[in-house]
């Protein structure tokens, strides 16, 4: 049994339909990477499982029961929480309160608190009296991983974190996901950025117009196939 799987997932946005019958599953204590071109449907397919898009209850199972009807809080309460794109940190909250904001509404049994999260990472501890968004870009993002893992999630959604951050600052955040695993985490990871997402993800799915178009362990998926599945016919050269 899948720890958590969608089955013909549908998404929409009013009348305008963002996900076609998309199928993914996710095992306990495994990686999974979602890559795509902009537009593909990989944020809508995050907001669908973390439950700030509804959809009908049995497109989504978390270990077989339907949860796709559930409201994000509730989602949230079985242990899926998400570190959003664009970070969404609290302006007025400093960086200790935006992590305990973490720790709202649901604190699952692990290992996670403010001081195992500063172990995680040593610069939100010098400036958690600072205020978030006076951090830099990559410290933000630590910021909102952090505050995912506050509330001690079986599955934590990472959507886009690399986005508009230096390959110096990506590589040290990626460095942790190692630690979060131990931590007893299915991690999923949203990412345009195909190499990185390669070097972490133990299965990857690859999505274009709201359809998943290619699936597999990471070590199997040659470059022609992810190029045709990432673009299509079109030519592109990949990172």
């Amino acid at each position: 049994m899948a720890l958590i799987e969608t089955k013909g997932l549908k998404a929409f946005y009013g009348d305008f339909q963002a996900l076609f019958g998309v199928d993914i599953a996710i095992e306990a204590g495994e990686t999974i990477a979602i890559i795509g071109a902009n537009g593909a449907g990989k944020t809508t397919l995050m907001r669908s499982i973390s439950g700030v898009l509804a959809n009908e209850a049995g497109s989504i199972l978390l270990r077989d029961r339907p949860i796709g009807a559930l409201s994000a809080p509730d989602v949230l309460a079985c242990g899926i929480a998400m570190v959003p794109e664009g970070r969404k940190l609290f302006p007025s909250l400093t960086v200790e309160e935006n992590l305990l904001v973490g720790t709202y509404g649901y604190k699952g049994e692990g290992p996670w608190d403010l001081e195992s999260v500063y172990a995680l990472f040593p610069v939100l501890k010098e400036r958690r009296k600072n205020p978030a968004t006076a951090l830099s870009g990559g410290q933000q993002q630590m910021v909102a991983i952090g505050r995912a893992l506050m509330s001690n999630p079986k599955i934590l959604l990472c959507d886009e974190i690399s986005l508009g951050l230096a390959p110096v600052v990506v590589r040290d955040i990626y460095a942790a996901f190692p630690r979060i695993r131990e931590g007893g985490a299915s991690i999923v990871i949203v990412e345009q950025d195909i190499v990185q997402a390669l070097k972490v993800a133990d299965r990857v799915y690859c999505m274009m117009e709201g359809r998943i178009t290619l699936s597999g362990r990471s070590s199997d998926l040659s470059r022609d196939d992810i190029h045709t599945a990432y673009f299509g016919g079109n030519r592109h050269e990949l990172a």
